[in-house]
């Protein structure tokens, strides 16, 4: 059933995705270019999105189990520190050269977009890169105890 479930919302967002223009790197571009013909429409997406996140959240929060049965597991991290900085500082700068993001950039995969093939293949390598320097991270820590 969690398989089904999953794949149901992944469908969903998906479509949203499609529906919202997200899945667009024009749109998306056109959203972040404010010097140049600015398009606000992604800001209403964005907005509806942490409206709905925000009340998803708080309904999540009063939980102990999600409604397929297993334990509710919410971010617990507040602390804003060079990790996060850095992250969102390339995610930002990924996205604005690229217009996309790693789930539009699926979805836009999916439709046989041949850039989005790039992005997320660039994205993998940048995955891997930063389990590399973590496994590298972990075995010294480790290994200085």
């Amino acid at each position: 059933m969690y398989v089904i479930a999953s794949l149901i919302s992944g469908l969903i967002f998906g479509l949203g995705l499609i529906v919202s223009g997200m899945a667009n790197p024009a749109k998306v571009l056109g959203f972040l270019d404010l010097a140049g013909p600015w398009d606000p429409s992604l800001a209403f997406v964005m907005g509806g999105a942490i409206a709905v996140g925000a009340v998803a959240f708080a309904l999540a929060a009063k939980r102990t189990r999600t409604l397929l049965g297993t334990p509710m597991r919410l971010p617990t991290a507040t602390q804003i520190d060079r990790r996060l900085v850095l992250g969102s500082t390339v995610f930002g700068i990924g996205w604005g050269i690229a217009g996309f993001c790693p789930g539009p950039a699926l979805v836009a995969l999916g439709m046989g977009n041949t850039k989005a093939a790039l992005f997320v293949a660039a994205m993998l390598a940048g995955m891997l890169v930063f389990e590399m320097f973590e496994h590298r991270a972990r075995t010294a820590a480790l290994a200085t105890k």
